[in-house]
């Protein structure tokens, strides 16, 4: 079997003119990135105001192991089947972050035979948005110590700040926790600034990128970023980039990132990539703009939602669809054997290290151990009123005693469906029941509604997500926490919704218990504001906002040959 990369490498693109010319997309509407990668001008969404919308599709999971259960290569697989049936399909992702490409999961283009092309570009820099990014954020982290330092006018205090610096590699082994401003007796022109603890994020924890993807156009950017709370003064009040006079040079930073971007599939069904959040410490989906843009010139969109179902789905229909004013028709929970076999608490998946032998053995007792956690994320979905369609990504070593299994139980549990997919090894052609699975759920009724309201006070929104969809029996809070909910009650934010911010790797606050935990009380030890963005977020458990490298960090196989052809990105 060729390797990812040495598919994606022997395929023949389109360019993407003929990509857009397929998707409705006109030739003034385009900026062209090389000739295979565009971004698409926002004035496209004026053309297709009076356009019926499409039916939007997010594909969620169970609790993945750290290897991921190909939630992607089934994003893409489906979006390619739908199109292979003759329906106007258009897929929506997220820009992979560098941080996991050279670290432990990789990058995020999809594997085998369902992939988005240029792969290597898509996975490495692309057309730079990550960038703009960081840059917008860290000159509002430098416009923020620069007022520390030339006479603090806006008595800023220093132990409030809660704005950081970002970087797009995982190295928080060093950057994770700093001290800055050091040396105040080096001569002037060495001289630091206003010594204070603080850290580094990875880029797409920074709440510029939860903008992006949530933002609608360029002047709503520019009014989020404008309201973003970077600390608080002597008197207690906050503290907001427009106050620093930051946010139109922002905005001015973003102005080309705001813009999604076009490139293709392994058979050339339409890809929109845009933003990148994490959804376990973001909202982990890509953008409102590009989902309204796919839902205006195809008939069906299919869109990832970060992790399991408990966090970035949940998070797709409480924040993004409360916010973009989005209607999904469909919700597709991948799930695997292995995975579910790990569930079972028998087996521990190790990134980085092979496979328990076990997990590729015929084990019943073990699946049905583990099954409770597919039962659950199905549950999940079907709190949201929508239909439920069950993808089971095959693996080789799947038996058929166990596929059955996987699918009675899906049934059981309220799936509409649930089909064995094997996009991976067989492209479009292996996703022909899922898609057809999806385009007959996509007529069924749908009553979506979300699973809070506005008006609900903070503590009720976060115990409905703890209780409802984690299954917790109840929520603790720290005095930190306590206080915080106070103080975004005085400012007028208890109105936002409710973020989250805990491990993917468990129902609960603890990456340890897998399967459907039960009997665990769930801790907030802290509740941030993140008011450009237009959500709270509570830190359950302990949260790490830079991961760092592994041991064998995945960048040690990346290489360039003697053509210059980019090898060793999987």
């Amino acid at each position: 079997m060729l390797s990812d990369l040495e598919i994606a490498q022997s395929t023949t693109m389109r360019p993407v003119q003929e990509i857009a010319e397929t998707l409705g997309v006109l030739d003034d509407e385009l900026e062209l990135y090389g000739r295979y990668k565009a971004k698409i001008d926002l004035k496209i969404l004026r053309r297709l105001a009076d356009r019926p919308l499409g039916k939007l599709i997010v594909v969620t999971a169970i609790t993945p192991t750290p290897l991921g259960e190909g939630k992607t290569v089934t994003t893409i697989g489906l979006g390619q089947a739908l199109s292979r049936l003759g329906l106007k399909t258009c897929i929506d992702i997220r820009q992979p972050s560098l941080g996991p490409v050279f670290g432990i999961k990789g990058g995020a283009a999809g594997g085998g035979y369902s992939q988005c092309v240029p792969m290597e570009d898509f996975n490495l820099h692309f057309t730079g948005d990550i960038h703009a990014i960081g840059v917008a954020n860290n000159l509002l982290a430098a416009f923020i110590d620069a007022s520390l330092k030339h006479g603090n006018k806006l008595r800023i205090n220093p132990q409030t700040i809660t704005w950081r610096r970002v970087l797009d590699i995982n190295d928080g082994w060093a950057l994770r926790n700093i001290v800055i401003g050091l040396g105040a007796d080096l001569p002037v022109q060495r001289r630091g600034g206003v010594p204070r603890e603080t850290g580094f994020d990875i880029t797409v924890a920074s709440e510029v990128m939860a903008i992006l993807a949530l933002t609608s156009d360029l002047k709503d950017m520019r009014a989020r970023l404008g309201r973003m709370i970077v600390a608080r003064d002597e008197a207690g009040k906050p503290i907001t980039a427009e106050d620093l006079q930051c946010a139109g040079a922002m905005t001015v930073l973003m102005k080309d990132a705001i813009k999604p971007n076009l490139i293709q599939t392994l058979d050339h069904t339409p890809v929109l990539v845009h933003a990148g959040p994490f959804a376990n410490i973001a909202h982990g989906n890509s953008s409102v703009i590009a989902d309204r843009i796919a839902l205006r010139l195809a008939d069906y969109v299919v869109t990832e939602a970060g992790f399991g179902a408990d966090m970035g789905a949940e998070k797709f229909c409480d924040i993004k669809c409360r916010q973009g004013g989005l209607q999904p028709s469909c919700a597709v929970v991948v799930a695997t054997v292995r995975a579910l076999k790990m569930h079972s608490g028998r087996f521990t998946v190790v990134a980085g290290k092979p496979l328990d032998p076990r997990l590729q053995q015929e084990d019943l007792a073990a699946l049905r151990d583990g099954i409770g956690n597919l039962e659950k994320q199905i549950e999940n979905m079907r709190i949201f009123g929508i239909p439920v369609v069950v993808a089971i990504n095959n693996f080789p070593t799947d038996t058929p005693a166990e596929i059955a299994f996987i699918k009675e139980r899906a049934l059981a549990a309220g799936a509409t469906d649930a089909c064995l997919s094997t996009v991976w090894a067989d492209g479009a052609a292996g996703g022909t029941e899922l898609a057809e699975a999806v385009a007959r759920a996509c007529d069924q009724p749908n009553d979506f509604h979300f699973l809070y309201a506005d008006g609900d006070p903070i503590k009720t929104k976060i115990e409905k997500i703890a209780t409802r969809i984690y299954g917790a029996d109840g929520v603790s809070y720290t005095p930190l926490a306590e206080e915080r909910i106070s103080l975004y009650n005085e400012w007028g934010l208890d109105t936002l919704p409710i973020c989250m911010a805990k491990t993917h790797l468990s129902l609960s606050h603890d990456p340890a218990l897998k399967g459907r935990p039960t009997g665990f009380t769930l801790p907030i030890r802290d509740i941030r504001a993140s008011v450009g963005a237009g959500f709270l977020y509570p830190l359950v458990g302990e949260m790490s906002t830079l991961p760092a490298l592994p041991t064998v960090p995945a960048g040690t196989r990346v290489d360039i040959d003697d053509d210059g052809n980019v090898v060793g990105l999987f």
